[in-house]
């Protein structure tokens, strides 16, 4: 896996994703920014040990219980109507939301597998199809400030023409399944080799979720990235988390992503 800034994100729990990179020898590539950024040192949990996500297959749902599933406009947001149902601070308990550091790049790394392309293109911060618009925001838990496990999110809140949202949601599943048995990247920075992709039973929200764990792997040392997408109708909303201290499955505070996902058109 790459990652530019792993040592700083040890320490400080944040670290740009996408564009982080440490090439095949553990150095440390120079680009800037990254999206799919984010990142939580906090061992407090795996998703499996929630009681409410006993179920495997819930990561995988098509939607939730049907008295659970909520209506959509089915309007394409521009990136201002994306900001104006991005969580803010305040809205769940202890959280500070802001705009995510680091510009609008994306991510370089391209995938030697074809089947494993949209795994890739999250990691990159651009999800596909590609989208009419779209909006970063970063989640910490203010109350484990200057903890080096505090708890750190990336939200990427994406709009999408047509039934473009319905086919990223797709494209993920099925890279899912397909890519169980991990897969390679290339990029300016080189080669970088992902072990494992395997689905995680988070709760589903939204009219359509899928959570699942990557594992990357940073001088060595395996590193597990969790990603939770939700969609309703034209918007879909990726969270991000990852562990690079102890190397166990990071939590994915569930109150964040049922808050952002209420929000959802």
């Amino acid at each position: 896996m790459k990652a530019r800034t792993a040592a700083m994100a040890a320490t400080t729990a944040v670290l740009c994703l996408a564009a982080v990179a440490c090439g095949p020898d553990g150095k440390t590539s120079g680009q800037d920014g990254g999206k799919a950024a984010g990142a939580t040192a906090k061992p407090s949990g795996t998703p499996s040990s929630n009681p409410a996500a006993s179920d495997p297959a819930a990561s995988d749902s098509a939607a939730p219980p049907p008295t659970s599933t909520p209506t959509s406009s089915g309007k394409v947001l521009d990136k201002a109507g994306l900001a104006g149902i991005a969580l803010t601070t305040g809205e769940v308990g202890n959280y500070v939301v802001t705009p995510l550091q680091g510009g609008e790049e994306s991510g370089t790394e391209r995938s030697e597998n074809e089947d494993c392309r949209p795994l890739v293109s999250v990691i990159n911060g651009a999800p596909q199809p590609a989208p009419a618009a779209t909006v970063f925001r970063t989640v910490m838990d203010k109350s484990e400030e200057g903890k080096d496990d505090q708890t750190v999110v990336t939200e990427i809140l994406t709009a999408h023409p047509k039934d473009a949202a319905q086919q990223l949601m797709r494209g993920v599943r099925d890279a899912v399944r397909a890519c169980a048995g991990g897969f390679r990247t290339s990029s300016e920075d080189g080669p970088s080799t992902y072990s494992e992709v395997k689905r995680l039973p988070l709760p589903p929200a939204g009219q359509e979720s899928i959570a699942y764990q990557v594992t990357g792997s940073v001088e060595g040392d395996k590193v597990p990235l969790v990603f939770q997408l939700v969609r309703t109708g034209s918007t879909v909303v990726t969270f991000y988390v990852a562990d690079f201290v102890t190397g166990k499955t990071p939590q994915l505070p569930a109150e964040l992503v049922a808050a952002q996902a209420a929000k959802l058109p």
